[in-house]
């Protein structure tokens, strides 16, 4: 009986988390609360967005990493502290190293997005590139521990760690006092098990849900199983919750506490960034859009108030602009179509007429000629339009193949 209690992870407590919110008091910011009236047009209750994404480097990973360093004893801060991320874990590791005067060298990924590299390395950390994914630099970073003596501060599977982004729920019990509901993205649960230690323990009845990549869902199938059970090749552009296998901290708190975790997909990503950008004016990365994907999915399934975590704004430019083209195109914004005409004088002039007449803006033409499935007097013709939303690319259809032309796709 003995042996079975010792093998347990340890817990974190409300204590806990009120003792890392006042370690945290001058570094982490109480970050503000918006509401969005569209999104609580759609719920039929009020919809708030708890904008951790204008955290301390841009995410709410600052909280749980300066304190678990915070807590290190003198002689495990002088052996320097090492980690492992494509992002945001990484860059709240160098600042909290440096706010505190220790040593910090990050792993990342070989293909890690530069600006995330650079700020990185802003913020004072050595970076050191290492592995195709994050498994890989996850193992270099563990033996570079083990060879040195430097501390590896885990991303998501330490009680320290899961107080300090517990804070968050504090601030959103106190911003939000009358909220019923929280929704907030899942990768490793780090973030998940510290709001719902801090909720539940004040307010009970406030329900919490994880939302996850439905290409990198590792808790529905380990909470079925009743342990961290891994998932092969999580796949999904959510980097922040990318994570293929639940830590063992924060999983015994995810499956105590958490009452529903839910799936979404990458069209649900694409939009729900979209809007956070269009409607609430927030920037926000793939992951921290994941709650708002979540509520465009299944509207209907969140009572209000409800608060919905933006966790992390630290989006690769070049990644945000295929996101917003996917985006758009899930809503019925952006149309790409094929089609195939006669090669002749006016042709095209034809065509845009057509697209003229229902209003479909015309965004960039391209011509093929030279495939071998064409005919001799025919050409292939690819156009991107800017629409209004599925009932208009509907009618820009039907007035193509109206007007007799093949549509491709």
């Amino acid at each position: 009986m003995t042996d079975s209690k010792a093998v347990q992870p340890p817990r974190v407590t409300l204590d806990d988390v009120r003792g890392a919110r006042k370690m945290l008091a001058g570094v982490a910011r109480v970050t503000m609360m918006e509401g969005s009236r569209h999104l609580s047009e759609l719920v039929g209750a009020p919809v708030h967005l708890k904008c951790e994404n204008l955290q301390r480097t841009g995410s709410f990973k600052l909280r749980g990493a300066y304190v678990r360093i915070a807590g290190l004893s003198p002689e495990e801060r002088a052996a320097g502290v090492v980690a492992a991320s494509a992002g945001n874990h990484a860059q709240g590791v160098a600042l909290a190293s440096t706010l505190l005067g220790v040593r910090s060298t990050v792993f990342m990924p070989v293909g890690a997005p530069l600006p995330k590299v650079a700020a990185t390395r802003e913020y004072g950390a050595e970076v050191r590139l290492h592995g195709e994914v994050v498994d890989e630099t996850l193992a270099a970073a563990q033996e570079y521990a083990e060879r040195t003596g430097a501390v590896f501060i885990h991303p998501f599977d330490h009680p320290d760690v899961i107080a300090g982004q517990g804070t968050l729920g504090l601030e959103i019990l106190e911003q939000c006092p009358e909220v019923r509901t929280i929704v907030m993205g899942i990768g490793g649960g780090g973030l998940a098990a510290g709001i719902a230690v801090a909720v539940k323990a004040v307010r009970p009845d406030v329900r919490i849900v994880g939302v996850q990549a439905a290409g990198a869902a590792a808790y529905p199938p380990s909470l079925a199983a009743g342990r961290p059970v891994a998932v092969e090749r999580p796949s999904t552009m959510a980097d922040g919750i990318k994570v293929g296998r639940p830590g063992e901290v924060p999983f015994r708190i995810v499956g105590e506490l958490v009452d529903e975790v839910v799936t979404v997909t990458e069209d649900a990503l694409s939009s729900g960034l979209l809007l956070c950008l269009e409607r609430a004016k927030q920037v926000v990365e793939p992951a921290g859009a994941s709650p708002v994907a979540a509520l465009l999915s299944r509207p209907e399934a969140f009572e209000g108030p409800v608060v919905a975590v933006l966790s992390g704004g630290n989006v690769d430019p070049l990644l945000m602009q295929r996101v917003l083209t996917h985006g758009m195109a899930a809503a019925g914004r952006y149309l790409s179509l094929r089609l195939r005409l006669t090669d002749s004088p006016g042709a095209l002039a034809t065509l845009l007429s057509v697209l003229s007449g229902v209003d479909a803006n015309v965004l960039d033409v391209s011509h093929v000629r030279t495939d071998p499935r064409l005919g001799l007097t025919e050409a292939e013709v690819e156009v991107h339009l800017e629409t209004k939303g599925p009932e208009h690319c509907a009618s820009v259809g039907a007035a193509l193949r109206g007007a007799g032309y093949l549509v491709m796709e």
